[in-house]
């Protein structure tokens, strides 16, 4: 009975309020009004006036540049079967539509091979951007106008390390787009994609940068522009421009589930493409430069193992013998910080860097090595792949400090590792299976410093703080792993 009364007496209680409130907003006065009324006196903050920023009106964009944007069909024949160009990713997995790059899906069985994209033109003499998937396999390959005429092109080089093609058509005062500096974008800045996506030629889409220099699967020598712009099969190819009507990109690569949009698309910043265009033109062919080392990310736990105040630059997990890198004295453990000036923040930055310079020309590196900052010169060779090494992680079980048990390479085993000694690791436990470290690899070295035997090994390790690198051998790979002794 009083918990009945209670809660009627809580829901009078509610309705008076509703009441009161009611009656303040149809234009009666409450308490509130009455307080107000007697300091009125006392001045009040006015909130700040909200401005509205109007949406961007992108159609003089369009008008200007749309007839520079072409459509691409490509046809050629195939003897593998499945998509064109495809193989290897199974199609459950969530990127392949990622690595499809756009193709149209075939049947099995060699027979003639047909696919579509976009591309714009750069000058008036006839020469095309768009993207080396687009015409990959290609005997023939057609240019279509927003007018309606059709050119058959000549695929002057197509380079599938950055996914750029050049091609050229014979046309006179063609329209043309005009070129920006994909370096001075900003994330957050809208852009506008025009191309034909399934087909529809010159359809307009807008979004906004999403993200700067992303580094996606096999891709890295390209630090792709990352957009949210609605970007289709078909897209690929064709322009991203800026609000200035300025080409910053050239629409290559989408992640999607299903081969449609979902809001991550990828461009490639157009410096990287005219860079290769221009070699192409000229040399018929795209050189990179080449250093000849293996790098990989540096995360907290090197960064505080080499006294690196934070994570950053490219860590060299091994240098080629007789290479650019080996020759100007880089040595595994160097933390390289800045190339020519521009500096590198993680691993993926530097491989573009590096591709950039041609070969035969002069670089100066910032290195990290034993606490210390140095510059190195190096001239740098010519293409190769930079590798970035991964690492992985799984648990075995041995004794100390460090946790593993390890014995002297065999002299076999020597041979087989370029005559390199190391210690070969029997068993792991505690800090050094939880940092990855499993039996068979091969310990190199320890902060640097190489280590032969096991003593040498419990030496260092005794004498280290919180924290140690080890590089070690795995299979083919040579790479650091961070162990937090505590």
């Amino acid at each position: 009975m009083v918990l009945r009364t209670l809660k009627r007496s809580v829901i009078a209680a509610v309705l008076t309020s509703l009441a009161l409130a009611s009656y303040s907003l149809i234009g009666g006065r409450s308490f509130g009004d009455a307080h107000a009324a007697s300091t009125a006196a006392v001045p009040a903050t006015a909130p700040a006036p909200v401005v509205a920023t109007p949406l961007p009106d992108m159609s003089a964009i369009v008008a200007r540049n749309g007839a520079a944007v072409v459509n691409i069909s490509m046809s050629g024949k195939t003897k593998s079967g499945g998509d064109a160009g495809f193989s290897g990713v199974d199609p459950n997995d969530p990127f392949y539509e990622f690595f499809r790059h756009f193709r149209i899906p075939q049947q099995r069985g060699e027979q003639r091979v047909r696919g579509q994209g976009s591309g714009f033109i750069i000058r008036e003499d006839g020469l095309v951007l768009t993207n080396a998937h687009v015409i990959d396999g290609a005997d023939e390959v057609i240019v279509k106008l927003t007018d309606k005429r059709e050119f058959k092109a000549k695929v002057l080089g197509a380079d599938k390390a950055t996914d750029v093609a050049v091609l050229r058509i014979d046309g006179k005062n063609l329209p043309t787009v005009k070129i920006g500096n994909s370096a001075a974008t900003r994330v957050g800045e809208w852009v506008l994609a025009i191309g034909s996506p399934f087909g529809f030629e010159n359809s307009a889409t807008a979004g906004i940068i999403s993200a700067k220099s992303r580094s996606l699967p096999d891709d890295s020598y390209v630090p792709f522009i990352q957009t949210d712009v609605a970007v289709n099969p078909g897209n690929s190819g064709g322009p991203l421009f800026n609000m200035a009507g300025e080409v910053v990109g050239i629409n290559s690569q989408i992640y999607s589930r299903t081969g449609g949009y979902q809001g991550l698309s990828f461009a490639i910043p157009i410096d990287v493409a005219m860079s290769v265009q221009d070699q192409i033109v000229k040399h018929g062919k795209v050189q990179r430069g080449r250093l000849g080392i293996t790098i990989q990310e540096v995360n907290q736990s090197l960064a505080d193992s080499f006294g690196l105040s934070k994570p950053t630059g490219a860590l060299v997990s091994s240098v080629e013998g007789g290479s650019p890198a080996a020759k100007a004295g880089l040595e595994p453990g160097d933390v390289i910080l800045s190339l020519n000036g521009k500096e590198v923040s993680s691993s993926s930055e530097l491989p573009p860097l590096v591709a950039a310079i041609r070969p035969g020309d002069g670089a100066k590196l910032q290195v990290w090595r034993k606490g210390a900052s140095r510059e190195i010169e190096v001239k740098v060779g010519s293409q190769k792949e930079e590798k970035l090494a991964s690492g992985e992680s799984k648990e075995s079980a041995a004794t100390g400090r460090l946790g593993l048990a390890v014995r002297s390479l065999t002299a076999e085993e020597r041979r087989q590792n370029d005559g390199k000694a190391g210690l070969r690791v029997e068993n792991a436990s505690g800090a050094a299976a939880r940092a990855g470290i499993r039996p068979g690899d091969v310990v190199l070295a320890v902060n640097g410093e190489p280590v032969t035997t096991p003593e040498q090994l419990k030496a260092i390790v005794g004498k280290a703080g919180k924290r140690v690198a080890l590089l070690i051998q795995r299979d083919e790979a040579r790479l650091f792993v961070p162990v937090d002794l505590n």
